[in-house]
This record gives structure tokens, C-alpha cells and sequence, in this order.
């Protein structure tokens, strides 16, 4: 069987794995991909979440729901967990955290956590997988495996509170469609770039200022399967948080900030979802 989403939508694929899966958007994909004959990794910072998370995925008839304590800065330990899995169908990179300015300059500290995090993290978890996948035989769909990118609709908005976690999620998301472009004929491996607007997480629980269109995650997660599945290489929703992120990221720099200036400024301090 495949996992089962929502409104009673069923996902083809059989083996999945997932980074960021203790909370949040990763928890909420987990549990719709989990079913009977279906095989999850689930990796996560939090272990104890992260056995609820598995638990959760039990319940609802995950063959194996494997967890694994991971940080996705460590290049040596994403390539471990990645080649422990075997096959994989369908790889998340979901893992990131989130931070912003508090109205000062943003600490060198946290920018380089953001980016370690978002974008190198991102890369020491796809790349291993890519390569794996290239080399494991096309599944009923004909191809090889899928890798999805969890960016952001900041990606869209250079924002001056929140600005290394708009430039990670820029440079993800450009690089998953860019992937997509070339490994889709290459070597039958696609790419996708998941970029949700305001999710109910511990993430966003932190923003001090209006989150238009806020869903929950398990919403998050059905537009994001339904997507997967429709062989969207972006993945934008909602579609009226998506228009305003492009219609502002479109606008000169000057009138942009003037925009952001009255907003309250994102918190400081790096939030994991």
C-alpha cells in the first residue's frame, strides 16, 4: 500500500525518508506518508519528539519507522544515515531553522547557524542522495527517486528583518529547480522545491506580526504530497501568500524595506520547526 494523505488521497511511494521529521512540517509529512508496507527514516536533534513522531507513524500502520539523532551540518553522519536507509523513494530535506534581526543587525552567529543549517544542510542530505538514487533501478512511475527541497516563500522576499533565513531559502530553492533541470534527463532522479507560506509551527510560533493564510501543518503536508505527486518542480502555496511574496520581491529595494519597516521585526533568536 502507499501512504495516505487527507481526503482520502493515497501516496505511491514506499520508502521514505525524512529530515526535521521530530516536529512540525517533517512530523506532518511523516504521518501522511505513513501506511501499511510503507518503510519511513526519520531523522531528527530531538530524539524524544522525534520516538513520538515514530510512535505516531506506527499507529498508523508504518511497516519500520526508523530514528535516527541527526544534525544535518555533519556532512559524514547525513552520508551515513542516507547509505543506512537503502532504497529511498522519496527524500525531504526539511530540516532549518529560522531567525531574524529584532529590529538591530543580525548576530554573525546566528547567519552562520541559518546557513550551515538551511543551505549547507540541505546539500550534505540531497547529494548523498542523489547518488544513490542515480543508481538504484526506476520505480513504477520510471523514476529513479525524488528529492524535496523544503524552501519557503521568503524566498521570494529579500526581507531586511529576517535576511539569512530569506537568502537560505533563495539559494535551496533555486538550486533544487535548477537540479531538477538536469537530473530529471540525466539520470531520472527529480527535484522538487517546496515553498509553503505562514505554517502553524514551533517555528513561526516565535513571529511577533501578521501571518496572512496561516494553515496547519498537516495542511502543509497534503499540498506538499499532492504537489510531489503532480511532478510540480515548484511547490508554492498558498496561492495568495505566493502572489504577494512574488508581487513585494518584485518591487525596488527601497520601497520593499520601506514595506518591512512597518512590520514588527523578526525575533533574533534561531527557532527550529
Amino acid at each position: 500500500m502507499a501512504g495516505r494523505g487527507g481526503k482520502g488521497e493515497a501516496w505511491p511511494w514506499r520508502r521514505v525518508a525524512i529530515t526535521g521529521a521530530s516536529s512540525g512540517i517533517g512530523r506532518a509529512l511523516a504521518e501522511a506518508c505513513a501506511a501499511p508496507g510503507v518503510v519511513l527514516h526519520l531523522a531528527g536533534r530531538d530524539a524524544a519528539r522525534l520516538a513520538a513522531t515514530a510512535a505516531a507513524c506506527r499507529a498508523r500502520g508504518a511497516e519500520v519507522a526508523e530514528t535516527a539523532p541527526l544534525d544535518v551540518r555533519d556532512a559524514a553522519a547525513c552520508a551515513r544515515w542516507v547509505a543506512a536507509a537503502g532504497r529511498i523513494d522519496l527524500l525531504f530535506a526539511n530540516a532549518g531553522i529560522s531567525g531574524g534581526t529584532g529590529g538591530v543587525t543580525e548576530p554573525a552567529a546566528q547567519a552562520r547557524a541559518i546557513f550551515e543549517t538551511n543551505v549547507t544542510g540541505v546539500l550534505n542530505t540531497a547529494l548523498p542522495a542523489l547518488e544513490a538514487m542515480a543508481a538504484q533501478p526506476p520505480g513504477p512511475d520510471g523514476v529513479r527517486g525524488r528529492i524535496a527541497v523544503v524552501a519557503s516563500l521568503a524566498a521570494f522576499v529579500a526581507s531586511a528583518s529576517a535576511p539569512a533565513y530569506c537568502a537560505s531559502k533563495a539559494a535551496v530553492q533555486a538550486w533544487a529547480e535548477a537540479m531538477d533541470g538536469v537530473e530529471r534527463a540525466r539520470r531520472g532522479v527529480r527535484f522538487h522545491a517546496v515553498c509553503p507560506g505562514y505554517v502553524r509551527t514551533p517555528m513561526t510560533a516565535h513571529n511577533p506580526f501578521p501571518m496572512p493564510f496561516l494553515m496547519d501543518a498537516e495542511e502543509a503536508a497534503r499540498r506538499t504530497l499532492r504537489g510531489i505527486a503532480r511532478g510540480r518542480t515548484r511547490i508554492a502555496y498558498p496561492l495568495p501568500t505566493y502572489l504577494g511574496a512574488r508581487l513585494v520581491g518584485a518591487l525596488p529595494p527601497r520601497l520593499r524595506d520601506a514595506v518591512f519597516r512597518r512590520l514588527p521585526a523578526k525575533a533574533a533568536s534561531p527557532a527550529r520547526g
